[in-house]
């Protein structure tokens, strides 16, 4: 082992937090092994048929950032491969993996399914969740990373066929024992990922023994394009399409009994997207029930889908389930409770468990490898309230390693171990990275144009209403068209490596690729056609995914007919394309933070610990924003403990100058070199952008509260509490004023229900005596907080639930305050004389959230919080390049949270940081000086202030444009083009898009 620290870092599990840690430190300039328990990495994500609450594809979400592992040259992926073994200290560690041989090599693999083809073996398709076979031989998921096929030693008979039926040569057969690797990294982040519940041991439900029941998982693979059905909704017994189908939620999770005390935190939403999805892709009327406990819609965006589900039809009862019995014909018949007492039947086509998550099988083996402490759970144990640092320095966790949680906050914990491991090596950037090889460029721009075109037939996404082969054949047709191939997933890495041999054996100098949408996918396709040697900007998309098959889905006609349209006017426009050179600025190695409560503060301390100069911007006194009031915590940490510290590691920080008291007056610039001007004048000049605006306490004029000295919000209450004396009962109300259309605040603040247990339990440990009440809707005690819940309710605590139509009243009563609710439960209304009445009145977005977008160009809600760029998996970024958002910014959420988002932050801005330049995108406007007027125009309309005067004409920093075109649109003399979209182009693609197909679509 090396003297000083190893810039290289092993990232175990490549699911999506691990996915987005690799790719974090990769473009950071660290050396990274991703080591992958299974032959594929993106985790459980390729298994769903769309996420939530964007209801997007899940793979074609995905696939573009399984491309980018892929192709970047810092990642070194190695599959079936497990850490047994890890020596060593923080910066310089020695992992050991056994990696298990997949049989096939996939270096020389070409994914042609030949060697399954003959395979003898077939066995049930897990991936699928047993609703399909597979062979012994195997691609583990339609566009999978690496594309390589894997043999299942398991059930392989070694009959050689496969290896007879390879034209490549890369079965080999003999290679069955597990290899030991070693690798020297200076930090190590666990991202293992969890595993479903598999509800065999609750024999009540008749899982494994009815076929029409089934789990979540297995409803994912139905609905999937790509699924055992191609997406269409039918039943396993009999491949009938159901008209009634039930969900029954808490399917492993919330209970003790079986050793599954925590909730999964992601079932609640996962159902009510699957019910939303199998009603659009029904092919028949269908009626969908969901049986819940508490409906936990915590995240951002998910109270306004649950509105849109329960307007589509989805019906939400709120009731506990004895048991299912088979009916002559294969349905079941429910039984359950109501909350009134009430026992009820109905019959249901098909029954949906919703299965929680757990620990994976090789959670305690790992955590046992790498030599840190685990729960009784097989949990990773945490050290820090961010929840990433393990109870051994240099080895961080991400992800649900450290309990249940969703995408984002999954992409979230990716980024901020990825944060924590750059800060750790910070001296060693660059020192073990390795820069792409791509073949220098040809142009062919005026060579006659020989297109080629891809129809991607996305499983079913596209092919199950778009009659792909007919868009294909006429594509053959078109003028300058020389080669055109069908895939099945263009962006899946077997279809890129077509079209990058067919650029090469064709001298294809145009490329059309008719799939889905260039916002999510352009970039990877013009990565493709760069990697063989075009330029990147010769490639143009049809959307006829999203404009033809999603908008058509019950007329093919008219999507195949819109489809052809779109494909000829992308051609013609294609015969026109011009190469764009690519421009790139240095960027400014320094930060700007803008907020200074919890999130900001991660978010400097990260970015200074990576050698980057911070300048924090906070508007009040003192640093920590509403961390600082903070005493109680959910799971018992010391908040206070923690904020003053984190407070005081960034006062003392070199790297992080701080401006008390200051906002930003005025911005100019661009990324890499932003110029802000603070209210006192001073300037700075930095590269990057983090927005943690932070939110504040929602108000309220409900409930007697600023007119009766006994009600509180939960912040004044907090600080009121530890001077409290003789508190004989309080009440805490939840939801004061929040999730339900009309409010104030119509989302949920996620945060309210964990600081009300919280506050429940101090309560009761000053007050022994006192009776607690707590007045709820649905708790959302979602993940670990579920065990606070029950402790709460162990303790005493009293919940009593009121309907959303009959909120309490209160009056006031002498020094105390009277309580009215009716309790939906008992069905009788309760009148209790509070000591203190605590309103949970949510969070509200900073009040000069507003004026800050304006002022870096970014987009805010309806609410007034920052919009990210895609609520998935880019959480902490914005569509603008280089400004990143964080904490309450964003979204309310848990302090912990936050936290942890301004540590991603930290990563995405400090990788932006690290790599030094930073090349514009494609489309951007350009000014022809002899045609430009300096008229002043382009100057008045831009949103974003990119155009400036430069001498007699204006000009247009590539970097800072942001495409948008109204530049063009502005200028009366046609002095500016845009990129990719110059009337010329343009003309050419309208002017197809409206021909008769019997004329070559020429105008």
């Amino acid at each position: 082992m090396t003297h000083g620290k190893t810039g290289a870092v092993l990232v175990v599990g490549a699911g999506v937090a691990g996915l987005q840690a690799a790719l974090d430190l990769a473009r950071a300039g660290f050396k990274v092994y991703l080591a992958e328990a299974g032959p594929a990495a993106g985790g459980r994500m390729p298994a769903l048929g769309r996420v939530f609450p964007t209801n997007e594809c899940s793979l074609c979400t995905l696939s573009p950032y399984l491309a980018a592992v892929a192709r970047h040259p810092s990642v070194n992926t190695l599959t079936q491969a497990r850490l047994i073994d890890l020596q060593g200290e923080a910066g310089q560690f020695r992992a050991t993996l056994a990696v298990t041989p997949r049989g096939v090599d996939p270096a020389r693999c070409k994914a042609c399914g030949a060697c399954a083809a003959v395979c003898p073996v077939s066995v049930p398709d897990q991936f699928n969740a047993g609703l399909s076979s597979r062979k012994a031989i195997y691609q583990p998921y339609p566009q999978a990373y690496p594309a390589a096929f894997v043999i299942d030693r398991a059930a392989c008979t070694d009959c050689g066929r496969c290896a007879e039926a390879c034209t490549a040569h890369a079965i080999d057969l003999e290679r069955d024992e597990e290899e030991r690797v070693t690798l020297d990294v200076g930090a190590v982040i666990l991202s293992p990922g969890l595993a479903p519940f598999a509800p065999v041991a609750l024999n009540y439900l008749g899982y494994g023994r009815y076929r029409n029941i089934i789990t979540s998982v297995a409803f994912e693979r139905i609905l999937s394009a790509g699924g055992p059905s191609g997406g269409r909704l039918v039943r396993p017994s009999d491949g009938r399409a159901p008209e009634r189908i039930a969900w029954l939620q808490c399917i492993g999770s919330r209970n003790p009994a079986i050793g599954r005390g925590y909730c999964s935190a992601v079932c609640c939403m996962a159902a009510v997207k699957a019910a939303v999805s199998a009603k659009e892709q029904a092919s028949v009327p269908l009626e969908t029930v969901i049986f819940f406990r508490d409906l936990r819609t915590y995240g951002k965006g998910h109270e306004r889908y649950l509105a849109r589900a329960r307007s589509e039809g989805v019906q939400f009862v709120r009731a506990g389930v004895g048991g299912l019995h088979e009916q002559s014909d294969g349905s079941l018949l429910i039984r359950y409770a109501m909350e009134d007492g009430t026992v009820r039947r109905e019959r249901f086509d098909l029954v949906v468990l919703s299965v929680g998550q757990e620990a994976a099988g090789g959670h305690r083996e790992l955590a046992g490898a790498a030599r840190i402490a685990a729960d009784e759970f097989g949990f990773c144990l945490t050290t820090d309230i961010a929840g990433n640092c393990t109870s051994r320095p240099g080895v961080f966790a991400a992800g649900s390693f450290t309990g249940p949680r969703d995408i984002p906050d999954s992409v979230t914990g990716g980024s901020a171990a990825a944060a924590q491991a750059m800060a750790l090596l910070a001296g060693n950037r660059g020192t073990l990275v390795e820069r792409p090889v791509v073949p220098p460029e040809r142009d062919r721009s005026e060579q006659e144009p020989r297109i080629g075109v891809v129809v991607c037939r996305c499983g079913t996404n596209i092919a199950g209403t778009v009659d792909v082969a007919r868009v294909a054949r006429a594509a053959r047709e078109l003028p300058g068209v020389v080669w055109v191939r069908e895939e099945k997933h263009a962006c899946a890495a077997d279809g890129q490596a077509a079209l990058r041999r067919a650029i090469a054996r064709q001298g294809l100098n145009r490329v059309v690729i008719a799939a889905c949408s260039p916002r999510t996918h352009g970039l990877l396709f013009g990565n493709v056609v760069r990697e063989a040697g075009l330029n990147r900007y010769l490639v143009e998309m049809a959307n006829i995914r999203d404009h033809c098959a999603w908008v058509h889905g019950d007329a093919p006609e008219a999507a195949t007919a819109k489809a052809c349209a779109l494909v000829r006017g992308a051609v013609a426009k294609a015969r026109v394309l011009e190469p764009v050179a690519d421009v790139s600025v240095r960027l400014t190695p320094a930060a700007l933070v803008v907020g200074a409560g919890i999130a900001g503060l991660e978010a400097s301390f990260g970015l200074a610990e990576q050698g980057f100069e911070v300048h924090l911007v906070e508007r009040a006194s003192t640093l920590g924003g509403r961390a600082r009031t903070l005493r109680y915590e959910p799971e018992g940490r010391d908040v206070r403990g923690y904020v003053a510290g984190l407070v005081s590691r960034v006062m003392e920080h070199p790297l992080v100058h701080v401006h008390l008291e200051r906002t930003v007056s005025r911005v100019h610039g661009h990324v890499g070199r932003f110029v802000s001007v603070l209210d006192d004048g001073r300037e700075i000049t930095h590269g990057v952008v983090v927005l943690a605006t932070g939110a504040v306490d929602g108000t309220t004029g409900e409930y007697l509260y600023g007119r009766h000295p006994s009600v509180y919000t939960q912040g004044a209450y907090e600080t009121a509490l530890s001077a409290s004396e003789n508190l004989k009962t309080v009440v805490f109300i939840q939801c004061v004023g929040s999730r339900r259309e009309g409010e104030r605040r119509p989302y949920c603040s996620r945060m309210c229900c964990g600081r009300t247990l919280a506050l429940a339990l101090a309560t009761l440990e000053r007050h022994p005596g006192a009776r607690v009440y707590v007045l709820y809707r649905d708790l959302m005690a979602y993940g670990r907080m579920e065990e606070v819940y029950r402790e709460a309710r162990r303790r005493g605590v009293v919940f009593v639930r009121y309907g959303p139509d009959s909120p309490p009243a209160a009056a006031a009563a002498g020094e105390g305050v009277a309580v009215e609710v009716c309790d939906v439960v008992l069905g009788a209304r309760l009148d209790i004389t509070a000591d203190a009445l605590v309103l949970a009145t949510g969070l509200e977005p900073a009040p000069g959230n507003r004026e800050v977008a304006r002022l870096f160009k970014v987009p805010v809600d309806e609410y007034g919080f920052f919009l990210e760029a895609q609520p998935m998996l880019r959480p902490v970024d914005f569509a603008a390049e280089g400004v990143f958002l964080c904490g309450d910014a964003q979204a309310p959420k848990a302090l912990h949270e936050s936290a942890a988002q301004g540590r991603a932050a930290a990563a995405r801005a400090g990788a932006l940081l690290g790599a030094g330049t930073l090349e514009a995108r494609g489309v951007y406007a350009v000014v022809n000086p002899q045609a430009c007027a300096a008229c002043l125009n382009c100057i008045r309309v831009c949103p974003y202030n990119v155009p400036v005067l430069d001498g007699h004409t204006a000009r247009i920093e590539p970097v800072a444009c942001q495409g948008c075109g109204i530049c063009v649109a502005g200028c009366p003399n046609q002095a500016i083009s845009l990129t990719g979209y110059n009337s010329r182009q343009l003309t050419a693609l309208v002017g197809a898009l409206f021909a008769d197909p019997k004329d070559g679509g020429e105008t």
